[in-house]
């Protein structure tokens, strides 16, 4: 199989700060490949160097066999773009919106006029076609940019945080959308806050943290490998007794204890010894369940909250 995208050792700096620190990853045909981590963890500016809108200090960006950027207009005409803010005209209509972007393709009105209700109809527009972005709802508004960047009938889609700022039932059908495209053959390189997005939508992830790669793999596999696969959640009213569980005899059967809050998080290879135990605290609330890859996330980034910027 031939890589169709690839990344080698990128690395960019700002003053003294390096963002991106020699990231490497590779992207195979009718993949999607998440790239996760933290605010400040480089993956915005990933994306611009793959894009071709911020040059690397150095290591290189390879798509459909050509180097970026010095083929970057080759590169761009078998690539679809969704960035993190909304770009799309607000003085046009939503048809006008696909109908304008085409052009810049070169695509000729026939061809638009085939491609735009069909692309109106897998976002679930038909019914918005002559409404302007501004009368639009947010979920709308994402689903709209992805039909827009899918009129070049693209290879590879590039999708910034695509589902940020979305309600449940607008993320969800934004999933849906997503997923169909992979049943297509196309492919997808997408950055994520959202876990169970990453969970859901990527057969690998690259998780990077202050611009380097920390762990590369399959969802589940890198679960089974950083972590215990039970998980027992103990919520407490107060700080004292929260500090009295970390430390009580409970820490004992389990493998990796961790405080956020008032909840403890109980992290062992069999949880039974200590759900019967805990009888013994009949006034907590708990909850069992399997290992996730927000537990692997914070495992590999801290729980610490990072300030963008």
């Amino acid at each position: 199989m031939t890589t169709l995208f690839h990344a080698d050792q990128l690395c960019k700096r700002y003053g003294g700060t390096t963002v991106v620190d020699g990231l490497s990853f590779a992207l195979e045909p009718g993949e999607c490949l998440g790239l996760i981590g933290p605010n400040g963890a480089g993956k915005t500016t990933t994306l611009r160097i793959c894009l071709g809108l911020t040059h690397a200090d150095s290591g290189r960006v390879q798509a459909f066999g050509l180097p970026m950027p010095e083929q970057a207009q080759a590169i761009k005409a078998q690539m679809g773009v969704v960035s993190q803010f909304d770009t799309l005209d607000p003085d046009f209509t939503c048809a006008e919106n696909l109908r304008v972007f085409g052009r810049y393709f070169g695509l000729d009105a026939a061809t638009l006029a085939a491609r735009i209700p069909v692309l109106l109809e897998f976002a679930a527009l038909t019914h918005k076609a002559q409404a302007k972005p501004g009368e639009l709802s947010g979920g709308m508004k994402r689903r709209l940019s992805l039909a827009r960047a899918l009129i070049n009938d693209p290879r590879l889609l590039l999708l910034d945080e695509p589902t940020t700022g979305l309600d449940p039932q607008a993320r969800h059908l934004m999933w849906e959308r997503l997923q169909q495209l992979l049943k297509q053959g196309k492919s997808i390189l997408l950055t994520t806050h959202f876990m169970d997005e990453a969970e859901r939508l990527c057969q690998r992830l690259v998780v990077i943290d202050q611009g380097r790669k920390i762990a590369e793999g399959r969802p589940r596999e890198l679960i089974a490998q950083h972590l215990e696969p039970d998980v027992v959640e103990v919520y407490a009213q107060q700080n004292q007794e929260v500090q009295a569980l970390a430390q009580s005899a409970l820490a004992g059967l389990a493998q990796r204890v961790e405080v956020s809050g008032e909840t403890v998080f109980f992290y062992t290879q069999n949880a039974r010894p200590l759900l019967a135990a805990l009888n013994d605290w009949p006034q907590l609330h708990t909850l069992h369940r399997p290992a996730n890859l927000e537990d692997l996330f914070l495992k590999l980034t801290g729980r610490q909250i990072r300030q963008e910027g």
